[in-house]
């Protein structure tokens, strides 16, 4: 194991020949080493990463894919989703940050609980965590390490090779269907370091079985056989029933010294209040179906810089008519046609332009939404358009979009009545002439804050249809990116490798090149 070689490397020191020559010496005694390791607490830890950390979300999944999507906008430079500039730091976010931390610590619960006959059903939550890690890797970059990802350098015998997505995804979907299978009647004694379920076996189960629905309907366009033969496995194993059956990680007495937060409702509220607003699109693609989310999605404050707990008028005016959304491509810098004062319909102050709701998503206690009931049913419509599955497109497009309202008691607050929901769907009904676009505009809305699912499910079904922007000296030729760009160090320190993967992308390794599932 990775761990018990570098406690073996240290206690032997720079000593070749034998490591009995020092005795106990270079032991340091305050390391812990293979077994003393509580690898329930690295499980916990698994997890946070699952939701993430204010590192990665605020450059991939913030100031990149939010403003990309055009969920939100920004004036500032550094923000570089909303005019699609180039920085290489914020593109190797994701990972940078979860192959030495979360990747790293599932593979190694992975290895210390597989052959653990008392850790059995943990050890099959641990392999559907390692799915949540890597199809979000996948997704945003393409092919990359999976295999030797989070192995030690002798056990890869150098750098780890870089898989192809299409190999990635296909394990990955067996990998949820034996552990499901394997939970099927186990037990659990994993408790309270399982932040999302508490050890309830079944739940994970159905856990397995909706994350493989998503991945499943991920190959929609690049392999439909093989899509319609996951997604018919995953709703025969069973999938979530409500949403209080969704895949969500809570945030009790959160707080913004540490990654106990909510990642994005952190970012959105206090790293960075002022650099961003709601999108124009997004609003206006609200309000245009009277929309009763609006109102739990935005605010205006009169000074984002404020925090919500600084005092309660901080979380501003959720009223529908005063939420206004900031077009995408703009800037407070130059003289031009592209400082958001000469936009035509700029509101006189930025402070006018609405930010994201402190009531629900702008909150540091939010919970985090992994996958949801609502998220299930919009794409088992999709699949029942696509005549995969029984039932009618009509009964899961109306059940997603009831269950995407009802979502926002999750936040222990009143949402949107039935009676509100029920007049929204009366005056926007299920219309099979436009499913696509419909099935897949509510799931854009609904995954929002869980901007890699957005951004990918966007790539996937091209809905909603955005407008580029063309910002001068943007790195895409007016064209929204398609993915993120490898680590610049991957070329020097694993060249073979990187060569290999950049090979096989259609336009080498830049942001408009498509992922494997990605086709046209």
């Amino acid at each position: 194991m990775k761990r018990k070689l570098l406690y073996i490397l240290a206690a032997c020191g720079f000593g070749l020949s034998s490591c009995s020559d020092f005795g106990d010496m270079n032991v340091n005694p305050e390391a812990i080493g293979q077994d003393g390791m509580d690898y329930k607490l690295v499980f916990t830890n698994v997890q946070q990463y699952a939701y993430g950390t204010e590192y990665e979300a605020w450059r991939n999944g913030l100031i990149y894919i939010s403003t990309m999507i055009q969920h939100t906008a920004s004036v500032q430079s550094y923000w570089n989703g909303d005019k699609y500039t180039y920085s290489a730091g914020y593109n190797s976010a994701f990972w940078d940050r979860m192959y030495p931390n979360g990747i790293r610590d599932v593979v190694d619960v992975m290895q210390n609980w597989k052959d653990d006959q008392s850790m059995q059903a943990e050890y099959q939550m641990a392999r559907i965590l390692r799915v949540v890690l890597f199809h979000r890797m996948t997704d945003l970059y393409g092919d990359v390490p999976y295999t030797e990802a989070g192995l030690g350098f002798y056990e890869t015998a150098g750098y780890p090779k870089y898989d192809t997505q299409e190999s990635i995804y296909l394990d990955m979907l067996n990998e949820l269907n034996e552990a499901a299978i394997s939970l099927d009647g186990a037990t659990s004694s994993i408790g309270d370091a399982d932040l999302i379920y508490q050890g309830n076996v079944q739940s994970w189960r159905k856990f397995a079985y909706s994350l493989m629905l998503r991945l499943g309907m991920r190959l929609s366009k690049v392999d439909a056989e093989t899509a319609r033969a996951w997604v018919n496995t995953a709703v025969a194993g069973g999938l979530f029933t409500s949403n209080e059956e969704s895949a969500l990680i809570e945030h009790p007495n959160a707080v913004t010294a540490n990654n106990s937060a909510e990642p994005f409702g952190k970012v959105y509220v206090h790293e960075d209040p002022n650099a961003y607003r709601m999108s124009e699109s997004f609003i206006n693609r609200l309000r245009s179906t009277n929309d009763p989310r609006l109102r739990f999605l935005a605010t205006v404050v009169a000074d984002p810089t404020i925090k919500v707990d600084a005092d309660n008028w901080s979380r501003g005016d959720t009223a529908v008519a005063k939420q206004i959304g900031m077009p995408n491509g703009y800037d407070e810098t130059t003289n031009g046609p592209t400082n958001i004062t000469n936009y035509p319909l700029y509101p006189g102050s930025m402070n006018n332009y609405s930010v994201v709701n402190r009531y629900t998503y702008g909150r540091i206690d939010a919970p985090t939404f992994l996958v949801t009931f609502a998220e299930n049913q919009l794409l088992l419509a999709e699949a029942a358009f696509r005549g995969w599955i029984g039932g009618t497109a009509k009964s899961y497009y109306d059940a997603g979009v009831t269950a995407a309202m009802k979502q926002f008691t999750q936040f222990g607050i009143t949402g949107i009545s039935d009676a509100e929901i029920q007049a929204y769907l009366a005056a926007n009904p299920y219309n099979e002439s436009t499913a696509l676009q419909q099935i897949n505009t509510q799931y854009y809305i609904n995954s929002f804050t869980d901007e890699y699912e957005s951004f990918a499910n966007w790539r996937r079904s091209g809905f909603p249809v955005l407008t580029p922007v063309n910002y001068i000296g943007n790195a895409t030729n007016g064209t929204i990116p398609r993915r993120f760009t490898y680590p610049t160090e991957e070329s020097t320190v694993n060249p073979t490798h990187y060569q290999e993967a950049v090979g096989r992308l259609s336009n080498g390794d830049r942001m408009t090149s498509r992922v494997w599932w990605d086709v046209q």
